[in-house]
């Protein structure tokens, strides 16, 4: 009898390490990418990711003659998706509703206005966080969102949300580096070429890169504390800044390689923050009294 009742309680425990090893198997298989995700394994995934999600921001423009319209998108998506295999995070659909009026003289571009842009980016990150997602890391790989996006995240403040909105940009400066061949690398050129000939390189045509001219224009004459919006054209009418055909596999490897542990650290950072959300809140409710603020 004693050796049936310890048969069976092996059993039992066989049975629940075993139920407990595949939810462990499930949850790792689990896609980040909100969009393959049924509604169940939907919920899994949001405390798996402890509120947690990405928005890759892309946009749709010509990357000089050789490489894809949608190129930021592809390489914010990459990175995204190859950062939540590390930490795991909830990876929203395909985005690319941002700022590029500059280059709507140019084939494929796709340009929405101002007051569309933030609407529906703030639909959309009150919906993110309507089904969970209290910790919203926007991943910028489009320049021409560098102003758009810290001003969407400083808007947060004039109402309250019960999530925080994180802009993350990463920027080419880490250390060992390979050198770089050209001296104008902004749009198109050398970076952006390498990082597409890792995330896609079936869509770089690298023969093509010389084919129109990526150089500074200097069109215009002004002091460098003088902004106008015509900048960009005055400077790269074709839409193309640097020199795609410099660019190497090798210089891409190293810069998805370091971009994406990058990511990984600011996703470890951003689960552990608990601060940000407790301040917002405490200047949700100052901001409604302000004259009970001590001075």
């Amino acid at each position: 009898m004693k050796m049936r009742h310890l048969a069976l309680g092996l059993l039992a425990a066989a049975s629940i390490a075993g139920l407990a090893q595949t939810q462990s198997q499930t949850e790792n298989k689990l896609s980040p990418k909100w969009e393959e995700l049924t509604a169940a394994d939907f919920i899994t995934a949001i405390h798996q990711s402890q509120g947690v999600c990405m928005l890759p921001f892309g946009i749709i423009e010509k990357h000089g003659p050789h490489l894809p319209l949608g190129n930021d998108l592809i390489n914010a998506r990459y990175v995204a998706e190859h950062a939540a295999a590390e930490e795991y995070a909830v990876i929203f659909p395909a985005y690319y509703f941002g700022q590029i009026a500059e280059a709507k003289q140019e084939p494929g571009t796709v340009s929405y206005s101002m007051h569309m842009q933030l609407d529906l980016l703030q639909e959309t990150t009150n919906e993110m966080a309507r089904n969970g997602c209290k910790k919203i890391v926007i991943v910028n790989g489009h320049g021409g969102n560098d102003s758009f996006l810290p001003y969407f995240a400083q808007s947060q403040l004039q109402m309250s949300h019960d999530y925080v909105v994180y802009i993350y940009r990463w920027h080419e400066n880490y250390p060992g580096r390979p050198a770089l061949h050209s001296k104008v690398d902004m749009h198109a050129g050398e970076s952006e070429t390498a990082h597409t000939m890792v995330s896609r390189p079936d869509l770089v045509h690298q023969d093509r890169a010389a084919q129109e001219s990526g150089a500074d224009q200097a069109r215009q004459h002004l002091p460098p504390d003088v902004y106008t919006g015509i900048w960009w054209y005055a400077r790269f009418p074709n839409h193309y800044a640097g020199d795609g055909s410099a660019a190497t596999l090798v210089l891409g490897e190293a810069d998805m390689k370091a971009n994406v542990s990058d990511l990984v650290s600011a996703l470890r950072a951003i689960k552990a923050d608990q601060t940000s959300l407790q301040l917002q809140n405490e200047f949700y409710e100052k901001a409604q009294h302000p004259l009970d603020t001590k001075q």
